[in-house]
């Protein structure tokens, strides 16, 4: 057993974002200014995309992205009920209606076989006009995106990417968050640099989307004015100003800007690291029958945020909740991802939502479990994960059963 405790996900900083931090605060900027800009410019250059708005969080470019697009009552946002709360909380602020439709088996995403139907069954039954389609890209396994913009197009919807997770995936070869110039639809895409995210600034997160999107979402981030700080008080600015939207506060300072300089250089060798982890644990687990590793398509990169393992709870003497609470005995941490949408109390009482109503979602939810994955951990720390997980597995075997190896469905 471990003589400390393994955290789930912590961050990696070095010391160059600690230079970087040092050097803002040594300037004459540390709110929204050059470094932003560059952050913008450099992060678009890497995911292959036009331009890039910077923000607060993940959840700011999800908001933003409703606002820019015009969504408010009397509209309706198709999403995932596997997903973090916040991403179904800003269609609820805006005032429209979040309409689930439940996930696939195999990678736990937004199941494109299921939305013709929900938008169909929205406008029909619930009196709202569905807008836009928001699926995730859960645990960084990118979701079948030319199947959603294809639905979209046909119900001319826009599609909003919570693309939390998926920095640095790929579909079918192409970066999330560089097909806006070429889809049919508005698509936008909204990163998170969280804490425990492959990038993080601490908190933070960037919007990116078609130019006239952008521009709508830049002036309702920051209060509604046409002019921000860098334009108001640089060099070369105006202090004039006015204000055209009711806007939020949701800009990037440079010291998170600073961390994120450096984070992104450091994107690929750090994805390479999680990689490395990630066919370390598949390699070990494939011979416990009770266990079921991540999918990853074939025509995918997965960005390997979360590592979700999945539990024949029908060959084991215990439940999911049991099993985390035998992995921090062992000094092991780990989380879920993520309670379904429809069985909180809000969302529950609100539209009466049954936990059957969502199958999948509501079956799977009962048996993921996210071990640790961090380009901090070594060789050692992911052996002592898989240790642990095949002790407890172990411990709890129903040996009177046969075998069933659990397998994600192939789509």
């Amino acid at each position: 057993m471990r003589e400390t405790f393994l955290p789930f996900s912590p961050p990696l900083i070095g010391e160059e974002e600690i230079a970087e931090v040092v050097d803002t605060l040594r300037s004459d900027w540390i709110t929204t200014g050059p470094k932003v800009k560059r952050f913008e410019q450099e992060f678009a250059a890497f995911i292959g995309a036009p331009e890039a708005f910077a923000v607060s969080s993940c959840t700011a470019a999800l908001h933003l992205s409703l606002l820019a697009l015009g969504i408010g009552p009397g509209d309706a946002v198709i999403t995932t009920p596997l997903t973090f709360c916040s991403g179904v909380h800003v269609i609820e602020h805006v005032g429209a209606r979040p309409v689930l439709v439940d996930v696939e088996e195999d990678t736990l995403n937004l199941d494109p076989r299921k939305l013709r139907n929900a938008i169909e069954a929205a406008q029909k039954n619930l009196g709202v006009h569905v807008k836009a389609i928001m699926p995730v890209h859960l645990y960084g396994h990118p979701c079948d995106l030319d199947a959603i913009l294809e639905i979209a197009a046909e119900y001319k919807l826009a599609v909003i990417e919570d693309a939390a997770h998926s920095l640095p995936a790929r579909y079918r070869g192409r970066m999330i968050g560089s097909m806006a110039a070429s889809a049919k639809v508005p698509l936008l895409t909204c990163f998170s640099f969280y804490a425990t995210k492959n990038l993080t600034t601490a908190e933070g997160g960037m919007l990116v989307a078609p130019r006239d999107l952008l521009e709508e979402a830049r002036l309702w981030g920051l209060h509604g004015m046409n002019r921000d700080a860098w334009k108001r008080y640089g060099s070369e600015g105006s202090w004039h100003y006015e204000v055209v939207r009711p806007g939020y506060k949701y800009n990037l300072t440079d010291m998170q800007a600073a961390l994120g300089l450096h984070q992104l250089r450091k994107l690929p060798g750090f994805h390479a690291r999680r990689r490395r982890i990630v066919e370390r644990y598949n390699s070990a687990f494939r011979s416990h029958p009770e266990l079921c590793e991540p999918t990853e398509r074939d025509d995918v990169d997965h960005a390997w945020h979360l590592y979700v393992l999945r539990l024949d709870l029908e060959q084991l003497e215990l439940t999911r909740n049991q099993f985390i609470s035998e992995l921090h005995e062992r000094k092991i941490g780990c989380s879920v991802h993520f309670i379904p949408i429809h069985l909180h109390a809000y969302y529950r009482d609100k539209y009466r939502y049954r936990p059957e109503d969502f199958p999948v979602a509501n079956r799977e939810y009962q048996r993921v479990v996210s071990l640790p994955l961090s380009p901090r951990m070594t060789d050692q720390d992911a052996d002592e994960v898989i240790e642990a997980v095949a002790g407890v597995v172990q411990r709890h075997m129903r040996k009177a059963r046969p075998a069933l190896q659990l397998r994600a469905v192939a789509p």
